[in-house]
């Protein structure tokens, strides 16, 4: 197969043009507000794995306050954000546990 190129079709109707730049706008936004999301998660395991009680505490706060602003915005659904919200807790309370 030879690489051929994309074309991009334009669009004829200026409603149409217009949703086409809000779509890049958004999807920039969103792109950015899911990275927002995955690295403070990754705050909260981080800190966990390390065993630091308080880091993780305020880490989760930080994650919490990200997935509650994504789920409000309607990025992520509610339940999707309440499963990680869930999930996050449940591994510092593990590690409170086992201390």
């Amino acid at each position: 197969m030879a690489s051929a190129s994309k074309v991009k079709k334009t669009v004829r109707i200026a409603s149409g043009r217009k949703r086409v730049r809000q779509d890049v706008k958004l999807n920039a936004a969103n792109s950015a507000l899911r990275s927002k999301f995955r690295t403070a998660i990754k705050g909260v395991l981080k800190a966990v794995k390390a065993g630091d009680k308080a880091n993780a505490a305020d880490a989760f706060k930080t994650a919490q306050s990200v997935i509650d602003s994504i789920a409000d915005k309607g990025i992520f659904h509610k339940n999707k954000a309440a499963r990680h919200k869930s999930r996050l807790s449940a591994k510092i309370k593990a590690m409170a546990v086992a201390a």
